[in-house]
């Protein structure tokens, strides 16, 4: 590739600030603006601000390092509290691993600087507010939660009280996801799983290796379908195995 190519790809990847006629791009920026068509995601969940009046009660608040970003949280305990040692979180991240906990998108109302955050795409590694993307402080770059089609993920350090005995038992981690992947062996007793928790085989723990079979989600399947056999009659049973008889004929 020619050294004009070079130049001409970075010129586009990096006009990330101003478009035509000097207006912000809300892709790489959220910015001030709630007027246009593209803003629309400030009056959804989970950016859209709560007032006042309504039935928020607020359990928890968390902010960014520069604290230009603030949110609180109404519920109590996250719906999962999860370890991912996929090498995206660990680069995203600059950490051997992501702590995560597993939140509605309704449970958290932005105080400040909603209007102050950046996404980024990681399948492809863009700047536009594609789900599923991560979510930063535009201004210190801390990352703020991780937001997918249906819930956010958010890092319980960025949470007050969290090194509180209530904030330790509100946020205990129940599972390791993406194990295999790991740079530091936990041996903490909890469950290790080699891709996504609770839809993937285990890990043993003392071995590091894979438990074939272990699928929590494909034995439930497997027990569902033995369980409906088990209640079918013999006169269904037979039915069956003559459709199936007839099928192969």
């Amino acid at each position: 590739m020619s050294t004009t190519t070079n130049n001409n790809n970075n010129k586009d990847t990096k006009q990330g600030s101003k478009q035509e006629g000097g207006e912000e791009p809300h892709q790489f920026q959220s910015s001030n603006r709630t007027d246009r068509p593209e803003d629309e995601w400030k009056f959804r969940a989970p950016y859209k601000i709560h007032d006042k009046g309504e039935d928020f009660e607020v359990k928890w608040k968390g902010k960014c390092h520069c604290g230009a970003v603030q949110y609180e949280l109404s519920r109590e305990k996250p719906l999962a509290s999860k370890y991912c040692h996929c090498t995206t979180c660990q680069r995203m991240h600059g950490a051997p691993f992501q702590w995560a906990a597993i939140f509605h998108k309704t449970d958290i109302n932005f105080t400040n600087g909603h209007h102050d955050l950046g996404w980024y795409d990681p399948t492809a590694k863009s700047t536009t507010h594609h789900l599923p993307c991560k979510v930063q402080c535009a201004y210190c770059r801390t990352p703020i939660m991780d937001e997918g089609r249906n819930m956010i993920l958010l890092f319980p350090t960025l949470i007050e009280g969290i090194n509180s005995p209530e904030g330790k038992r509100a946020f205990e981690v129940q599972s390791h996801m993406f194990y295999p992947q790991r740079v530091v062996d936990i041996k903490d007793g909890k469950p290790k799983f080699t891709g996504l928790a609770d839809d993937s085989d285990l890990v043993d723990e003392e071995t590091g290796e894979e438990i074939v079979g272990s699928n929590p989600k494909e034995k439930e399947k497997e027990k569902r379908k033995r369980e409906e056999g088990e209640g079918e009659g013999e006169g269904e049973k037979k039915e069956k195995k003559e459709k199936k008889e007839k099928k192969d004929e």
